[in-house]
């Protein structure tokens, strides 16, 4: 149920005007559609590919999207068959019914090289290398892994392709911030991207421009297209690549590095980013935007301080109040990892959603 939050706490800490107080849980299902309805917009696609033991993760990724947005979303969700019918359960229990689509697809590669490309890094990872040529009626996409959490709208990152320029199709974050623990620069055997390469767990598409585009490379003179120039260049650098898909697109953004459009690390916050160390300036500034728990850190005790936000987030119920279901109860947590380097900045872990929060309590009271 809805708690109603007391006048003074409001006058103090969001600074909103008290008769944003006393919302039922009606308005909070109800708002966001009405918002969206009084507001016409164009839909952000999002997409995912989910194998093995990552439903949870998955539908926790997928709630972080929905909590702050504005914009309609259409979840596109590549999964195995097994998961199909536990993704449909879940996903028309979400609330926001006219606002939230989904869409689920079977996880499928070139008939000719399916083999290839399933054993490639992770299963079913190379999948999103193929969602251009899939998803053809799909002007732009956000792909996310599934261990992404959203502490901003997705509308926000979304924006970013308003600032490609003319040759940009696609944006990504760096691999890392400090090359002295930079894997690429020290480790790697291929053409990587920039000074540390980039790191493909968020990555903004314009699949309209990928389809058309013709790519340089080190195989050929001739330019390829998209379709064309994957299968090549795995039979190319196979033997030398580690990440898998991620190794593929820092080669082929190597080659082609006016097609890139780099976003701050704040975007894709990951525990290479605290473990050693605070070395995302822009978090530090400005809070992080979306966290990335690789190396599986939402499910184990090495990273608490990642862990916190995650098992925040997963139980959080929509419609609960998010100051005190969510934002309380997660300080709290992130005050008992001090003990670690990622602790001991935790404020970088709030400071954003803070104010998410606070922004969608603004929006309401203007919606009203």
């Amino acid at each position: 149920r809805c708690k109603n939050l007391s006048v003074s706490f409001w006058n103090s800490y969001w600074m909103l005007p008290p008769d944003v107080c006393g919302m039922n849980c009606f308005w909070e299902a109800a708002f966001r559609y009405d918002y969206v309805k009084t507001h016409p917009s164009e839909k952000m696609h999002l997409a995912v590919v989910a194998c093995g033991e990552r439903l949870e993760e998955t539908v926790t990724m997928l709630r972080s999207a929905i909590i702050f947005s504005i914009k309609p979303l259409h979840f596109h969700i590549f999964a195995e068959d097994q998961l199909h019918e536990s993704f449909k359960d879940i996903l028309d229990e979400f609330p926001y019914e006219g606002r939230v689509n989904y869409t689920l697809y079977p996880i499928t590669f070139p008939s000719e090289s399916a083999a290839e490309w399933k054993k490639l890094f992770k299963p079913c990872a190379s999948q999103r290398l193929f969602l251009p040529l899939i998803l053809k009626n799909v002007d732009s996409l956000l792909y996310v892994d599934t261990d992404i959490l959203f502490l901003r709208p997705v509308d926000d990152i979304w924006s970013f392709l308003g600032k490609f320029n003319s040759t940009q199709i696609a944006a990504m974050a760096p691999e890392h911030e400090e090359p002295r623990i930079g894997w690429y620069n020290r480790f790697a055997r291929h053409p990587y991207y920039g000074v540390t390469g980039i790191n493909s767990g968020v990555m903004l598409m314009n699949m309209t421009r990928i389809r058309r585009k013709y790519f340089k490379n080190d195989m050929t003179p001739v330019r390829l297209q998209w379709g064309e120039i994957l299968m090549p260049l795995l039979k190319k650098y196979k033997l030398n690549i580690t990440w898998g898909d991620q190794d593929l697109l820092n080669i082929m953004f190597f080659h082609n590095p006016e097609s890139l459009y780099v976003f701050p690390c704040q975007w894709n916050y990951r525990p290479d980013h605290c473990i050693y160390g605070s070395n995302c300036k822009a978090a530090e500034e400005e809070g992080i935007f979306i966290l990335h728990g690789n190396r599986g850190v939402y499910h184990d005790d090495k990273q608490p301080t990642f862990r916190a936000v995650y098992e925040a987030i997963k139980k959080y119920s929509f419609g609960d109040d998010l100051v005190h279901s969510l934002l309380q109860p997660l300080e709290l947590e992130l005050q008992k990892t001090t003990h670690t380097y990622c602790g001991r900045v935790y404020k970088v872990f709030i400071k954003q959603l803070t104010k998410s929060i606070r922004d969608l309590y603004a929006r309401r009271s203007k919606g009203r």
